[in-house]
């Protein structure tokens, strides 16, 4: 295992109140090209600043992911997601609006500014309002889309707690914002737009009628 090169700091931050202080300095931190693992509905996530290539590198270096499987990105607003993707249909745009903040990413075209490394080179980018507070409070700070990987070395069990991202990643990221033990159970929907009607990628929490589902 590669040994820690870098100062890991562990913040508690209340999870529906988080506090404006430590958002503001992981905010900060993710501007930099830092990375910054935090609690989300399921699991802990893995962030940073999704139109920073060298930032994005260190998300799959760090997990050990496959260059060829994307990585899905946080938003807190439709202004965010326009940065995002040249254009969002009106059958998108339902969808976000019944269903976000929540459990579903919708898969939409990938503006040009969007780094090849985030995409995997498809083309499309993976987009999600998330419900969880202080998920949704540091897309905020940063002021800028951020990625969400599960918080685990490739192949390991996705961590439910700080302890447990502590653990995988002490010495390889910047800040774990430690907002208590998260829910687990299963991911986000996942709903390819580009398309229409939208084929559904990966079954969650979310149903929607008149999808298609992914052939097996």
């Amino acid at each position: 295992m590669r040994p820690p090169t870098i100062a890991t700091v562990v913040v508690r931050v209340d999870a529906i109140h988080p506090e404006e202080s430590a958002m503001r300095d992981a905010g900060a931190l993710l501007g930099t090209g830092g990375l910054v693992a935090f609690p989300t509905e399921s699991f802990y996530g893995l962030g940073a600043d999704a139109f920073d290539a060298d930032a994005i590198g260190r998300v799959f270096e760090v997990k050990g992911r496959p260059e060829s499987k994307p990585l899905l990105v946080l938003v807190d607003s439709l202004d965010m997601v326009a940065r995002l993707t040249p254009g969002i249909g009106a059958g998108a745009r339902e969808l976000l609006r019944r269903h976000w903040p929540g459990p579903l990413t919708l898969v939409l075209e990938a503006a040009a500014s969007v780094p090849a490394a985030l995409t995997a080179g498809t083309g499309t980018v993976g987009v999600r309002m998330p419900g969880h507070a202080l998920a949704r409070a540091l897309v905020r700070a940063a002021a800028r889309p951020i990625t969400a990987p599960s918080a685990n070395p490739s192949g390991a069990p996705p961590p439910l707690t700080a302890e447990a991202v502590h653990g995988y990643f002490d010495g390889r990221v910047e800040m774990i914002l430690d907002g208590g033990a998260t829910a687990g159970g299963a991911g986000s929907t996942v709903a390819d737009c580009t398309r229409w009607p939208p084929r559904i990628l990966r079954q969650g929490p979310v149903v929607i009628e008149g999808a298609c589902a992914s052939p097996a």
